[in-house]
């Protein structure tokens, strides 16, 4: 372990003593928004944390909220980006520690970049950190895949990525939910599925070159479908273009020997994968999991790497959460239970044989 790695553990040690001594007090500025409520929602009622919580007429008052800010052991910020920017110039108190939700922060390099499965320092890192940017949600899904295969040399960092994904409407924040959900207004959104950024230039795009360690950058087609969450990811990859012309099962097998250990990425079985008929976007809804998988042709030198999670939990708060628990010296999973012993669902289980 560097010296740095030491000194950031010596850190969450340190942080570890105060929580045992005295409840961390949390503040999330901007609790009121769908990745805010989701936060909220998972610490409430949790004993091992103070939440502080502005008046409703107070949330948006700048001194209200610089004082919060500054009375709290860790704060997490669920704004614009801008906005988030702002906030973190509030940020007085040395001892004040941040989650940063928004992309504000996500290629800073004096930030860290809060994915903990990234390697196995990042625990490390996060830990003993004073700055933590929470990743995107398609960022989170791309880098789980790319990351450890760029990495690895299996798929070299020149290599043009191609990125299809479609989210449930939530992602797209409160607007986005009240045009699916209320017929009434006069942008009400009535179809079941539309593709967007189609100018190419999706936000998470640099967070997810810098994060996969690619050479050139990815080209992402987001889409959003009737469904209020849950998320899938898909990267198609020609292994006959690759220069080790590798097969389908030595990606997965990298997959699988990267996160092995670690609670929160699952990497499906590759011969259950193969054997599956489709993939519900809704399947770990209410979780902070990421499965993994990888799709293929072995015939035809053809493989899909794919992410499967829920948007709002391992795509947001949840990662958030699990963040939190990391930089507050806390068990990692605390909060962060419900639906985690989720295996493959029974729809996407391969059919019986006739």
């Amino acid at each position: 372990m560097t010296a740095g790695f030491k000194a950031g553990a010596n850190a969450a040690a340190n942080v570890a003593a105060n929580v045992a001594a005295n409840v961390a007090k949390v503040f999330i500025d901007g609790e009121a928004g769908t990745t805010g409520l989701q936060i909220r929602g998972r610490l409430e009622g949790r004993a091992d944390i103070e939440l502080l919580r502005l008046p409703e007429g107070a949330r948006k008052d700048p001194g209200a909220r610089a004082e919060m800010l500054n009375a709290a052991d860790l704060a997490v910020l669920c704004l614009p980006d801008d906005a988030a920017r702002e906030a973190v110039a509030m940020v007085e108190n040395p001892g004040t520690r941040l989650i940063d939700a928004s992309t504000a922060h996500r290629v800073d390099p004096d930030w860290v970049y809060g994915l903990p499965e990234f390697d196995a320092e990042q625990p490390t890192r996060i830990a003993g950190a004073k700055r933590v940017t929470n990743p995107g949600c398609y960022a989170l899904a791309s880098v789980a895949l790319l990351h450890p295969l760029v990495a690895a040399g299996l798929v070299p960092a020149e290599t043009p990525i191609s990125i299809n994904a479609v989210s449930g409407y939530s992602g797209g924040g409160r607007q986005m939910i009240e045009r699916f959900e209320n017929p009434d207004r006069p942008d009400a959104i009535a179809t079941p599925f539309r593709a967007y950024a189609l100018g190419l230039t999706h936000k998470h795009v640099p967070e997810i070159q810098r994060r996969s360690g690619l050479a050139l950058r990815p080209l992402l087609v987001p889409s959003v479908g009737r469904f209020r969450q849950g998320m899938i990811v898909q990267i198609p990859l020609h292994l006959g273009a690759l220069p080790g012309r590798p097969r389908a099962a030595e990606l997965h097998a990298a997959l699988a020997s990267h996160y092995q250990g670690r609670r929160f990425v699952e990497v499906a079985p590759f011969e259950a994968t193969l054997a599956m008929a489709h993939l519900d976007p809704e399947g770990l809804n209410g979780t902070n999991l990421v499965r993994l998988h990888v799709f293929a042709n072995e015939a035809e030198g053809h493989a899909v790497l794919v992410a499967l999670l829920d948007n709002l939990g391992k795509g947001a708060s949840g990662q958030a959460v699990q963040n939190m628990n990391l930089m507050l010296g806390l068990p990692e999973g605390a909060g962060l239970g419900a639906g985690l012993d989720a295996g493959l669902d029974a729809a996407d289980a391969p059919p019986a044989a006739a």
